[in-house]
């Protein structure tokens, strides 16, 4: 009996330092320097101050001047340059287009990822900053990810004009579980409490303050809700549980085929005629 108690402890303990680990390294910063701009893109380099003294590294390029803006915010462990195949169409429909790391990813300085809670700041900060730049013309977002779940969370969601929204987790308690029984099997759903019990202590942000479903009812904006038919992380039901919490206009769009990626690469044709039409409903000049 002592020798299979020992046994529990030590395993119970070695589970808890490879969760500790795991914990660690998902809200471990990613900053990197990010080449560019490329040359075949007419973006100029910047900072946009935040409100705690910092600023966020971004590029911004204008577009034709009967067209809204849009803001590019990349997923997880990335940065801007995720998102320039999406910039290139947009640029090319007329729209201009600014691109952000943010906090804790490229060259955007942060301590820790925080799933989206501090990371909506720098959103709303680069909303604001482009309304401003483009003399209060429509403004757009597209979040991949990480970059969408930052366009709802913080103390209410951006104040954009469209919001296009692909991959994003339903709540931190769904994100975790999924995760770990794609590593671990489902037995993974049942060690995700003992991760989702570091947010508070790490992060200094509460569980129920990572949870996109309940943020996603205070838009006040037409949303395009994106997601793959194969996904493992952010599964479809997850997206069409957000789906049927946002307020209308609303539209879902499930990318056949798609896991957990770029949907642009995946179906860039597709992609590309789906945006553009959501964002030619939404984003249009008011008649003169």
């Amino acid at each position: 009996m002592r020798t299979l108690l020992l046994l529990v402890i030590v395993f119970a303990g070695a589970g808890f330092a490879v969760l500790f680990a795991i914990a660690s390294a998902l809200a471990e910063p990613r900053l990197q320097d990010v080449k560019g701009p490329p040359d075949d893109l007419p973006f100029m380099a910047l900072r946009i101050p935040r409100a705690d003294g910092g600023s966020i590294a971004a590029w911004f390029a204008a577009g034709d001047a009967h067209r809204g803006g849009v803001l590019l915010v990349h997923g997880i462990r990335s940065d801007r340059r995720q998102m320039l195949g999406r910039a290139r169409f947009l640029l090319a429909a007329g729209y201009s287009v600014l691109l952000i790391d943010l906090q804790a990813h490229g060259e955007t300085p942060g301590q820790q990822i925080t799933f989206g809670y501090r990371e909506s700041f720098d959103v709303d900060a680069a909303v604001e900053y482009l309304a401003a730049r483009l003399s209060g013309r429509p403004i757009g977002v597209i979040g991949a990810s990480l970059g969408g779940a930052a366009a709802l969370l913080g103390k209410s969601p951006v104040g954009a004009d469209a919001v296009v929204l692909e991959g994003v987790y339903s709540s931190i308690e769904k994100a975790v579980g999924n995760r770990l029984a794609i590593r671990f099997g489902e037995i993974g759903r049942w060690l995700a409490p003992l991760l989702v019990w570091q947010v508070e202590p790490r992060l200094g942000i509460r569980p129920d303050e990572l949870a996109p479903l309940a943020a996603i009812q205070r838009l006040n904006a037409p949303v395009m809700i994106i997601a793959g038919t194969e996904e493992m992380r952010t599964r479809a039901d997850e997206s069409k549980a957000l789906y049927l919490r946002a307020k209308s206009p609303k539209r879902l769009w499930l990318v056949n085929g798609a896991r957990h990626e770029d949907f642009h690469r995946h179906s860039p044709a597709d992609y590309e005629r789906q945006v553009l039409d959501f964002f030619a409903r939404h984003l249009a000049m008011p008649a003169t």
